[in-house]
């Protein structure tokens, strides 16, 4: 069975990351495979959001570091409302640097990232050691990280020969990185790759510039539809920021986003949910 036509609940079992078990069987006892990207400057907004948002979606993802009143008030408030709505968190760190270097990034600092945030995310740029630093800590804690592998702006230079590095880090770091911010889902095995003999690598996209319509804005954000980046793409999780919190009626707006989202999902492995 292809990798593509499974649910996302016959995918867990593949994970040996636990956060990549939990995000996936969340996504099948949801029936959602929304995030929500909250890129807001103050603690009410963001609760606010997460309040409002919180039984649409999958995961809810976070810029800490643009939050101007921070504090560990925010941070126990957001993780209360995750296990009230049954959501992860995603703070959308995108470490770049060495490994010592992000290892006190995101234990320590002001944030303490891994303390409360299922998931991060990180260059491949410096090379497997800021994989390495960051698995270090959050390995322990039950913590998962994406790779960017590719990425929705114009001129990106996120691809050809980085994104197949990224991918060959990615496998090498089963334990820690389940998955990739991307645009499609990536050729696991180039020319002179050793093949798993366990059989399939199950990895999970999630994918930004996403909306109702195909279209981009004036700073270089593509946007493509849930269908073509769930069904064409064979992506899994749907990043959505200002087409849902930009104005209106936000919870109707993400139900709106969470039906399309899902019923390419059950048009990709068939209506088996």
């Amino acid at each position: 069975m292809s990798l593509l036509t499974k649910t996302y609940a016959e995918r867990a079992s593949l994970h040996a990351n636990p956060t990549a078990k939990r995000l996936l069987e969340l996504m099948d006892r949801k029936q959602t495979n929304l995030s929500v990207a909250a890129d807001v400057t103050s603690k009410a907004e963001l609760l606010r959001i997460a309040e409002a948002l919180g039984p649409y979606i999958c995961v809810f993802k976070t810029h800490i570091d643009i939050v101007d009143d921070f504090d560990q008030d925010l941070v126990d408030r957001l993780v209360a409302l995750a296990k009230e709505h049954d959501f992860l968190i995603f703070e959308d760190r995108k470490f770049a640097d060495i490994g010592n270097t992000v290892k006190h990034q995101y234990a320590s600092g002001v944030y303490h990232i891994a303390s409360w945030s299922d998931i991060t995310n990180a260059h491949p740029l410096p090379g497997e050691g800021i994989v390495k630093g960051l698995k270090e800590v959050g390995l322990p804690l039950g913590r998962g990280l994406l790779l960017l592998a590719e990425m929705s702006s114009a001129g990106s230079l996120a691809k050809g020969s980085y994104t197949a590095e990224a991918v060959r880090m990615a496998r090498r770091n089963r334990d820690f990185v389940f998955g990739f911010i991307g645009q499609r889902r990536l050729p696991l095995h180039g020319e002179g790759d050793k093949i798993d003999e366990e059989g399939d690598e199950d990895y999970v996209y999630m994918t930004p510039g996403v909306g109702l319509e195909a279209k981009g804005d004036s700073l270089g954000q593509q946007y493509r539809t849930p269908r073509q980046v769930i069904l064409e793409s064979g992506c899994d999780v749907i990043i959505v920021g200002r087409g849902i919190y930009g104005g209106g009626d936000i919870a109707e707006k993400a139900r709106t986003y969470r039906e399309a989202g899902w019923a390419a999902y059950l048009e990709r492995v068939g209506s088996k949910n």
